[in-house]
């Protein structure tokens, strides 16, 4: 059964392309409590408001940056590699450079910065994502480089 896609072949996806997704996500105090419980975490920095309030720079809990990387990936998902994926192959490097408050609304970009044919698959290729997320204050808040194995765009039947 061939099924509907959003996201874009490797052919799509040359060095420089940039993305800037259409969905926004404002992410509440449940979202927070609810993947910082399921997740196992029990650091007090994204579920105790009183330590958060009195004994931390911040003086409120911050989202679980787990939380915001996996958002940040998922707003992506929907216009880079919605159905023309193979398999996320990995993370280079994911930092965090600005906290995530309860009720802050993420925004995300994706840039192409790399991409090759396969070398063991030559019907498939390695894209290299920058996924940058931004909060309402276009504060930078997390950015991921990721690399994707991506079909090739399919030819006639």
């Amino acid at each position: 059964m061939d099924r509907p896609h959003t996201g874009r072949w490797f052919e799509e996806l040359t060095p420089g392309v940039v993305i800037d997704h259409a969905i926004r996500r404002t992410i509440t105090e449940s979202d927070n409590v609810m993947f910082t419980s399921m997740t196992m975490n029990p650091a007090w920095l994204h579920l105790d408001f009183d330590y958060a309030q009195n004994e931390t720079e911040f003086g409120r809990p911050l989202v679980n940056s787990m939380l915001t990387v996996a958002m940040v990936i998922g707003i992506s998902v929907h216009e880079t590699t919605l159905g023309t994926t193979v398999a996320n192959l990995g993370f280079s490097e994911v930092t965090f450079p600005a906290p995530m408050f309860h009720g802050d609304t993420l925004r995300v970009q994706t840039e192409v910065t790399a991409a090759r044919t396969s070398k063991s698959r030559p019907k498939q290729g390695i894209v290299t994502f920058e996924h940058r997320g931004y909060n309402q204050h276009d504060t930078l808040v997390c950015r991921a480089i990721r690399d994707a194995l991506m079909h090739f765009a399919p030819t006639g039947n």
